[in-house]
């Protein structure tokens, strides 16, 4: 086994050292893996109530949280430049992104409903608008559906922009620091929420990975494969659409983290999406959840992770793409 498959074989399997690291980083207790080793096999008394609060009820459900959401972020991310064959495009390009910080606008300022099955709905609702504006005769264009959703988008924007503009200063506070991007708050229960619409679309990413190298050949050679282009399209947009409508309503909006990860990726193992999809989910995941281990330790105080993921993930991105000239080639 040559170098650059151990590399590969490694980045599938990096999750496991990578969430067993997280468990002990944090500036509230330092527990050791020592202890965490005695809780299991000695006594549960080596650890104190404290450090097992801190411990099981907000470091593990915030680093799995963590791990769905840059998962399906960028995953989607892959998949939706392989089936749009544009290496501009993120999960978000439909308007999803300020369809849910509107909905979520609406929640903290009226309480209409829920933050999160707000941030959901508006979120489906702003990537539906834009693939039904963008469907034409019975189909939709790669360039009306891009164009329409930057349409929706400023829709959505300015929807949003009313509301912080009539909102009390506390919780126009809290909109913005949700449109940053944060998982100060997760927990089991938005776990609960969001895990089936996230785990439901991972999956489906896998089972159509091999479909997506026939879609980026382009609409007549997919065709002519014997693929069905539009119903497949379909199913590949809605499945996205409803997985990071979840990621977005438990966890704000996570800017570019949908465009930078993939084309990392594809720069290590290429443009097969057979490939790219499973690590797109193995190093997507672990990627933010380094990202998170950084913007809740390296300060007294927790800076958004939307901010750290163009911070870290921009420079690293442009690093690579100078290093290793590749470019988008199908």
């Amino acid at each position: 086994m040559n170098m650059r498959k151990m590399v590969v074989m490694s980045l599938y399997l990096i999750p496991i050292p990578v969430i067993i690291g997280s468990l002990f980083i944090g500036s509230a207790f330092h527990i050791s893996l020592a202890d965490l080793w005695q809780y299991y096999t000695v006594s549960h008394s080596t650890l104190s109530e404290s450090a097992q609060i801190v411990l099981f009820d907000i470091r593990i459900p915030r680093i799995l949280l963590v791990f769905l959401v840059g998962a399906v972020l960028s995953s989607s991310g892959g998949a939706m430049q392989a089936v749009f064959r544009n290496p501009l495009v993120d999960p978000f390009i439909l308007g999803l992104s300020s369809g849910a910080a509107f909905g979520a606008a609406l929640s903290v300022s009226f309480h209409l409903l829920p933050l999160i099955p707000s941030a959901f709905i508006f979120g489906i609702l702003a990537a539906g608008t834009s693939y039904f504006a963008a469907m034409q005769n019975k189909e939709v264009s790669t360039v009306s559906l891009i164009l329409s959703g930057v349409v929706v988008n400023g829709i959505f924007t300015a929807l949003l922009t009313i509301v912080q503009f009539i909102s009390d200063p506390f919780k126009l506070q809290s909109i913005v620091q949700w449109t940053m991007g944060n998982f100060h708050t997760a927990s089991w229960e938005k776990i609960q929420i969001s895990v089936l619409p996230m785990a439901a679309g991972l999956i489906v990413l896998l089972m159509y990975r091999w479909r997506l190298n026939v879609l980026a050949l382009g609409d007549d050679e997919a065709q002519s494969s014997g693929v069905h282009v539009l119903r497949d399209k379909l199913i590949l947009l809605l499945v996205i659409s409803i997985a990071c409508s979840a990621a977005v309503a438990v966890a704000g909006i996570i800017g570019f983290y949908g465009l930078i990860v993939p084309h990392i990726v594809r720069m290590i193992v290429g443009v097969d999406n057979k490939k790219l999809i499973p690590l797109c989910i193995t190093l997507g995941g672990s990627f933010l959840v380094i990202i998170d281990d950084i913007s809740r330790s390296l300060m007294s105080f927790e800076l958004p992770i939307g901010i750290f993921t163009m911070l870290i993930g921009a420079p690293i991105f442009l690093f690579l793409m100078k290093k290793n000239h590749i470019g988008w080639n199908y």
